[in-house]
């Protein structure tokens, strides 16, 4: 499979963590790859004729939203697929899908059960386009069309950068007495901006933390992997890990099949 990174235009880059093309081979079907929560929302719109993926043993064959906000998903590229994808910033795609962000949590479902006919329309543009970059720059527009519903939360962009700027190591007390709103207030605003509880979108980007260190710093023992990214005790750096991936965190260093 052929993945391009591409720019993201200016006026997405706080809504848009990434963006690029991926061809796959017209042969065969890509490996079965277990991908791993992240918390945010991805796009992947199909400019081809072939069905884009199987993703949890359920064969999709258009454009789709995934959300892997609290567990991992089965992942397979089908044959000749080719499509955009488009990874959001945690808490930002609401800003294009007029639906809360719990509806689509740890699901994978057709974007045009939310855009539509918009989404044939874009599909065969991108279908005529003559290259890659031209497509890239034809979904980008309709991106920004989109945002003239912007819905951005000024409370929930400050609880994002507070929570990135401590590892997700802040506490829910925290988060509200900086706020100065209510919990229920708060949970309220993670649900329909982010998919998840505010304690679970903590949990989920410890984990994260965890992950990157794993990457950062191989020679790194994993009893200090745990404590540096925030857990108590060996127990809960286990326990996550056996919930986010299936795996204790000894299997997933060694596992070839998942990807993080």
């Amino acid at each position: 499979m052929l993945i391009h990174l591409h720019e993201i235009t200016p006026g997405l880059q706080p809504y848009i963590t990434s963006i690029c093309t991926m061809d796959c081979d017209k042969d065969a079907d890509t490996s079965h790859i277990r991908v791993l929560p992240d918390t945010c929302v991805e796009l992947f719109v199909n400019y081809t004729t072939a069905p884009i993926a199987i993703i949890e043993n359920k064969l999709h064959k258009r454009s789709i939203i995934t959300a892997r906000m609290s567990r991992p998903m089965y992942v397979q590229m089908r044959k000749g697929a080719g499509c955009i994808a488009i990874c959001f910033h945690p808490g930002m795609a609401y800003n294009f899908f007029n639906v809360p962000m719990h509806v689509l949590t740890d699901t994978t479902v057709a974007l045009s059960d939310l855009w539509k006919d918009t989404v044939t329309e874009i599909e065969d543009t991108l279908a005529s386009a003559n290259d890659n970059h031209t497509r890239v720059d034809i979904v980008q527009r309709y991106l920004l069309e989109k945002l003239v519903w912007d819905k951005q939360d000024q409370q929930m962009t400050s609880c994002m950068k507070q929570v990135q700027q401590s590892g997700g190591l802040i506490s829910v007390n925290k988060l509200t007495n900086a706020l100065g709103i209510s919990q229920r207030h708060l949970s309220r605003k993670f649900q329909q901006y982010i998919g998840l509880s505010p304690k679970e979108y903590l949990r989920v980007s410890r984990f994260l933390r965890s992950l990157q260190l794993l990457k950062k710093y191989p020679t790194l023992s994993l009893t200090e992997i745990g404590y540096g990214s925030g857990y108590y005790d060996q127990s809960h750096f286990t326990r996550d890990y056996k919930a986010y991936t299936g795996h204790t965190p000894g299997e997933l260093v060694n596992a070839q099949h998942i990807l993080y």
